[in-house]
């Protein structure tokens, strides 16, 4: 079964074409980051109405890359949440309005379930249960899945999510936009110079990165680095030093909470996933297999939410034509 998938749930209009949730037939992604880095950050309204001037013929780019047309497809999944509102309402109603013309299912997926799915589009497909890390610009959740949709939410930020962190310190130290790729660069090579702070969180999976956030901003203005155009040694050393910090944390509940709950495997997800010590760390310090996207499938994009797609499809799931964008969708329910 060939599934389209249609994925605006941020400043990335993207589309895919997806053969039995595991086969990539086209991965077509537009970008908006050099639209919103004048900016030092997305704004929801140029980003909806860059959705709307992308999203049809990025569609038409993704059909014609895998040599389908309409009537080769068997469903079109569209990310309905969590996003923005602007942006989801772009999506969801092309992919509503090309259901109803083409006769297909609808399928509803959720952004943070879609991002778990990129692990299927690899060599090595997973194998339940599984521990899967999502870690993006607005949101750091850990999940336990016993099966395709039978997932529980373990953890979760409590404050900043990771990515979102990552943006806050990169604007503070003048390092650039997005936050993530931006220390990753700069920090290349690069020691750490101070032992920051943690928080571990005792008796919980949850996340907290509002404090360590907190402590860079307050040590770059002691040291005279805020917002410098012209990052020095010790603005560098202290990104080095934030990164450390954020990706020592999240391994370490990750790898916890896959020994304590017996999982086979432990699974990456989201953008923050694409940052190499984090790739580096989680496989150094794991004891199971650990699957980890490619970069290119750990960011935003549409072939992860065709995939997540397809599996629904499965379990007989479909949409009504009330579909409507949820931007604060949840992923998962907490354990009992």
């Amino acid at each position: 079964m060939k599934i389209l998938g249609i994925e605006t749930s941020c400043d990335e209009t993207a589309a895919a074409v997806v053969e039995d949730g595991t086969k990539i037939q086209a991965n077509v992604i537009s970008s908006q980051v050099e639209i919103h880095r004048r900016y030092g950050g997305i704004v929801p309204e140029v980003a909806s109405r860059q959705h709307m001037l992308s999203i049809v013929p990025i569609v038409e780019q993704a059909l014609s890359a895998a040599g389908v047309k309409p009537k080769d497809l068997s469903a079109i999944a569209v990310t309905h949440g969590p996003g923005l509102a602007g942006s989801l309402l772009v999506g969801v109603n092309l992919a509503k309005a090309l259901a109803l013309s083409w006769n297909l299912p609808l399928i509803g997926v959720n952004h943070l379930e879609a991002h778990i799915y990129a692990n299927w589009l690899g060599e090595d497909i997973p194998a339940f249960p599984v521990v899967s890390l999502i870690v993006s610009g607005g949101h750091t959740e850990l999940v336990l899945l016993k099966n395709h949709g039978e997932m529980v939410r373990l953890g979760r930020t409590r404050d900043d999510a990771a990515g979102e962190a990552f943006d806050k310190v990169a604007r503070a130290l003048g390092l650039g936009y997005p936050g993530g790729p931006a220390i990753e660069r700069a920090c290349k090579g690069i020691t750490p110079t101070h032992r920051l702070p943690r928080a571990w969180i005792k008796g919980s999976d949850d996340f907290s990165f509002s404090g360590l956030k907190t402590a860079v901003v307050r040590l770059a203005e002691d040291l005279q680095v805020a917002n410098s155009t012209s990052p020095s040694p010790a603005a560098l050393g202290l990104a080095a030093s934030f990164q450390e910090a954020v990706v020592d944390v999240l391994v370490n509940k990750t790898v916890a909470a896959a020994g304590n709950y017996g999982v086979k495997q432990i699974l990456l997800a989201g953008g923050v996933a694409a940052n190499k010590l984090l790739r580096q760390t989680v496989v150094s310090r794991s004891t199971i297999p650990v699957l980890i996207p490619a970069p290119v499938l750990c960011t935003d994009n549409a072939a992860m939410v065709a995939s997540c797609g397809y599996f629904h499809l499965l379990k007989g799931e479909r949409s009504g034509w009330e579909l409507d964008v949820v931007p604060g969708l949840k992923l998962g329910a907490s354990p009992r």
